[in-house]
């Protein structure tokens, strides 16, 4: 692989125009396309062989007129102080707000509060449920502002009105400033660490130009492949990080063979060679720990990770091909102005001496850094312990927006079951009598005395089916509504033989319930899947079997105390005000396998990136411990840079107002920030100083068995000669 990446990276570093003009005119088309593509859809769940989605496809075969998975929105309006919604003042408001409502566009039904027992005890609010024929994603901005028209109309005389539901649309920009600021801090970092603004804007531009095309194409596809924007977002967010680092990784290494005075162009060639291996690796644990999500079955976690997976994909290629290219541009100019008058010596003698430093300290001390480290990040994982999952609903919006005022005024006037209603399906076809069966259905949930009130029967034309409401004494996210949820399923085998129908549980909360099972039941086999299929690819870069064991070790610990940190910020409130958590609550239910697929495809990256060093030098003769020294002078400025812009990129995403986004970002920071510097950085060079050149051992059947990728360079440094060093690349030097 390094031999034909060598000629790769030269080829390109020779014909940089074409390539630099190739990926501009992707770009550019990739562009065009999203401009002219609809709109990407909204975030919707779809739960394949969940009892929920069971129901919901029942509701849409047999309600087809009140379209079961319609939009949604529920207009709460509450009367002047002293006043009441049953004074004439409150009835004219409501008849009007209803009749406005049942004339917008798309509209299936509008309840009336008074008709559908929809006012509180007190008298003072009142909600009106509108059900449209179309599910969110499809709702037109005639609709939208129709409904906005109608409830701002409501508001005269002092009324206070609020609304939720899917069909309101949330009040966000994802993307923009987030990006603005990672991209920020990268730029500074990488000055920094090249003392060149030509090699600093390099990973950069390539990282531009890639998260670019990504995007472009997701939202090209969206409206064909339902490709949100939040799914567009996620892609950024990784996109973005591993693309800087790729680019990083090649440019450093170019500078570093430029030292040794090789020619441009021969520089160039070598670290794609080298460098470029390890990206190519280090993007695979990535692409198969993203990817690897669709074996969930949820078909929006799915496309998260396949998005995702595709920008890294484009990443890996603009690494191996776009950035030898703009070396090509850069020549020598690459280098720090200090370092391009410096001799040789100079250059060579002032590499990461920090660096050197550590990894000796290390290697002096390993079992006490090993017991620090490995201690401080159990600490750490502490809180992960009681982690609660579940889906962000309105309660967990900014206080400042309509949603999350509709949700408090109903909590408050009727109770918090009314945010999470259970939609109860009985299906009595071929029941003699399905009346009978639906009333024993509401009689039996009703004497579990759980449910704050169970509606009537409501039957489908052919009068064959129907729906009840359960409303929960609790909360959508409280313990004892879950609790609700499965006694009610418990009770279908007892009405199937009692009466002969079938009863199904749907609903917003139930559905959650069965988000977090889904997820909690595939957890074990996602972790074999990347986890197994990693350690393969780890083998044949590092060629041991000890190696590939110890980083997937290293990452359980830094996801685990990811995981904590996560908790004790979003599920306790610690720090909440300064990480701007409006609402500590559950986790969110796709945080923990999410969090499992991305980090540990990140994590392999600097894994791959240090260690393949230390491999490079323990193959060429160094010493175990002389090996570990040399991974870190070469590898840990630069691994810790990658990490800080990492870091940096996740982190411009906790300003976000929506809730998925903050908690992504702030978790993959901080699972970045405890795998590089506290696992790759400490508990690495402690375990290999304790393993010696036990470190190194591969079977010898094993040995023979795996293919020899020479992720290294063994065999490009046997076939290349050294007549390329301190010669001039007539077309290049100077540049």
């Amino acid at each position: 692989m390094a031999t034909f990446l060598y000629r790769l990276g030269r080829r390109a570093f020779r014909r940089r125009g074409l390539v630099a003009l190739l990926w501009v005119a992707i770009l550019v088309g990739a562009g065009v396309a999203a401009s002219t593509a609809p709109a990407p859809p909204e975030d919707s769940f779809s739960m394949p062989g969940t009892e929920s989605q069971e129901a919901f496809d029942l509701l849409d075969k047999q309600f087809p007129a009140a379209s079961a998975e319609g939009a949604t929105a529920r207009v709460v309006i509450r009367s002047p102080e002293g006043g009441k919604m049953a004074d004439a003042a409150g009835k004219a408001k409501i008849e009007d707000l209803v009749a406005a409502l049942r004339s917008s566009p798309q509209v299936a039904s509008v309840a009336d509060p008074f008709e559908a027992d929809a006012v509180s005890a007190d008298g003072t609010t009142a909600y009106t449920s509108v059900t449209y024929k179309v599910n969110a994603m499809e709702l037109t901005d005639q609709a939208r502002s129709a409904l906005k028209t109608a409830t701002d109309k409501a508001r005269d005389g002092g009324f206070t009105v609020e609304t939720g539901g899917d069909a309101v649309m949330a009040e966000q920009e994802l993307g923009g400033a987030a990006e603005l600021v990672g991209i920020g801090v990268a730029a500074v970092v990488l000055l920094l660490t090249f003392g060149s603004l030509v090699a600093a804007g390099m990973p950069l531009l390539s990282a531009l130009i890639g998260v670019g095309i990504g995007i472009s194409v997701i939202g090209a596809l969206g409206s064909t492949l339902e490709l949100s924007a939040t799914t567009s977002t996620l892609a950024t967010m990784i996109g973005l990080a591993v693309a800087i680092d790729y680019a990083l990784f090649i440019v450093s290494r170019y500078r570093a063979e430029i030292a040794e005075e090789r020619s441009p162009e021969e520089a160039a060639g070598r670290a794609v060679g080298t460098a470029g291996s390890a990206v190519v690796f280090a993007g695979l644990t990535v692409v198969v720990a993203l990817a690897g999500l669709a074996i969930v079955n949820i078909p929006i976690l799915t496309k998260m990770g396949l998005a995702a997976a595709g920008t890294v994909s484009i990443a890996v290629l603009i690494a191996l091909t776009l950035t030898p290219a703009l070396l090509g541009f850069a020549g020598k100019r690459a280098l720090s102005r200090k370092d391009r008058e410096a001799p040789t010596a100079a250059r060579t003698g002032a590499k990461s001496r920090l660096g050197t430093r550590w990894a000796r300290f290390v290697l002096r001390r390993p079992v006490t850094v090993l017991l620090i480290a490995g201690l401080g990040l159990g600490v750490v994982a502490v809180p992960a312990a009681d982690m609660e999952l579940g889906l962000p609903d309105e309660g967990s919006s900014a206080p400042d927006t309509t949603q999350r005022k509709a949700y408090d005024l109903l909590s408050e006037s009727f109770g918090a079951g009314f945010n999470g209603p259970l939609l109860i399906t009985v299906d009595a076809r071929g029941v003699n009598d399905p009346k009978a069966a639906a009333d024993t259905v509401g009689k039996k949930i009703t004497g579990l005395g759980k449910a704050a009130a169970v509606t009537p029967a409501n039957f489908n034309e052919a009068g064959d089916t129907a729906i009840l409401t359960v409303v929960p004494s609790t909360g959508p996210s409280d313990g004892a509504t879950e609790s609700l949820v499965h006694d009610i399923r418990s009770l279908s085998s007892d009405i199937k033989a009692d009466t002969g129908a079938s009863m199904l549980v749907t609903g917003a909360t139930a559905l959650t319930i069965d988000f977090s099972q889904t997820l909690d039941d595939a957890l074990v086999p996602y972790l074999a899947l990347v986890v197994g299929l990693a350690f393969l690819l780890l083998m044949l870069v590092f060629r041991s079997v000890l190696v590939p064991l110890k980083a997937a070790l290293g990452f359980l610990l830094s996801v685990a105390a990811a995981l904590g940190a996560v908790v004790a910020v979003f599920q306790w409130g610690w720090l909440a005000d300064a990480f701007g958590v409006d609402q500590p609550g559950p986790i969110m239910s796709m945080m923990p396998i999410f969090m499992i697929g991305v980090v540990f495809g990140l994590a392999m990256d600097y894994e791959v990136f240090l260690v393949t060093r230390m491999r490079e030098a323990h193959v060429h003769g160094s010493s175990a411990a002389e090996a570990v020294v040399t991974g870190f002078t070469h590898g840990g400025r630069v691994v810790a840079a990658a990490a800080i812009i990492m870091i940096s990129v996740f982190s411009g995403f906790i300003t976000e107002d929506d809730a998925i986004i903050k908690m992504m970002g702030f978790g993959l920071a901080v699972a970045v920030l405890f795998d590089a510097f506290v696992v790759r950085m400490a508990i690495v060079p402690a375990v290999l100083a304790l393993l010696g050149t036990k470190a190194w051992w591969l079977p010898r059947w094993l040995d023979r068995f795996l293919p020899n990728v020479d992720v290294e360079g063994e065999k490009l440094r046997v076939e290349l000669t050294d007549t390329t060093r301190g010669t001039r690349e007539p077309e290049t030097a100077g540049v």
